[in-house]
C-alpha cells in the first residue's frame, strides 16, 4: 500500500478564498516566511519538486493547494512576516489568509510552523493567539529541528511549548533535510484527512 501523502499534486493557485472549490477535507500549513514550508510539504510528499523551494523568503503569495488521496487537500498559505513587501501587499496576505481559515467548513486542522532553532516570533504568537479566538483546531511544527544542537534540543524543545503555552510532547519536532518526525507528522496528516 503506498503511504500517505505521496500521491500529492499540485492543482491550483488563488489570491481569494472565494476561488476555491469544496472538497472533501483539508488541512493548511502557515508559518512565517523562511520557516520551510516548501521543504516541509515535499518531505512529507516524498517528493523534491512538489512545492517549489526558493532562497527568497516570501516567495509563497498565493493560496496553493495540493490534492492527496481522494478529494483530500493540503494548502499550503503565504508566508506572515516577509519585511520586503509593502504594507498594503501585507495587510492583503493577512485578509487572504485569515478569509481562507475562517472560510472553509472542511478545515481539519492547522498546522503552525515555527523555526526549531530561532523558537516562536511575535508573528508566531499573534498567529497563535488569534487561532485561540476561533474554533480552529491547531499543531505547533517546529522546522529545522536539525539545525538545534543535541544537547539543546530537549530544553529547546520544551523552551518552545512554554512560551506557547503548551507540553514539549504537544509540539511536533521535525527536519525536512534528515527526515526527523516525518514520518509521525505525516501519520498525523493522513489522520486529519481521514486517509
Amino acid at each position: 500500500m503506498a503511504q500517505p501523502l505521496h500521491d500529492a499534486r499540485f492543482v491550483t493557485s488563488a489570491s481569494n478564498v472565494m476561488q476555491l472549490g469544496t472538497c472533501h477535507a483539508e488541512v493548511a500549513f502557515v508559518g512565517r516566511s523562511n520557516v520551510g514550508k516548501s521543504s516541509l510539504l515535499n518531505a512529507l510528499a516524498n517528493q523534491a519538486q512538489l512545492a517549489r523551494v526558493s532562497k527568497t523568503p516570501g516567495r509563497t503569495r498565493l493560496i496553493n493547494v495540493f490534492v492527496t488521496g481522494p478529494d483530500r487537500w493540503i494548502v499550503d498559505l503565504p508566508g506572515y512576516g516577509y519585511a520586503s513587501g509593502p504594507k498594503d501587499e501585507s495587510k492583503a496576505w493577512q485578509t487572504m489568509i485569515e478569509g481562507y481559515l475562517l472560510g472553509r467548513k472542511t478545515l481539519r486542522m492547522v498546522f503552525v510552523l515555527v523555526d526549531a532553532e530561532i523558537g516562536p516570533t511575535k508573528l508566531d504568537h499573534q498567529m497563535v493567539s488569534w487561532l485561540q479566538t476561533t474554533d480552529l483546531s491547531y499543531r505547533i511544527v517546529a522546522t529545522k529541528a536539525d539545525q538545534v544542537k543535541p544537547s539543546r534540543q530537549l530544553a529547546q524543545r520544551r523552551d518552545i511549548a512554554t512560551s506557547l503555552g503548551l507540553q514539549a510532547a504537544d509540539i511536533a519536532w521535525v527536519s525536512s533535510q534528515k527526515g526527523l518526525g516525518i514520518q509521525d507528522l505525516r501519520k498525523d496528516i493522513a489522520s486529519c484527512l481521514d486517509l
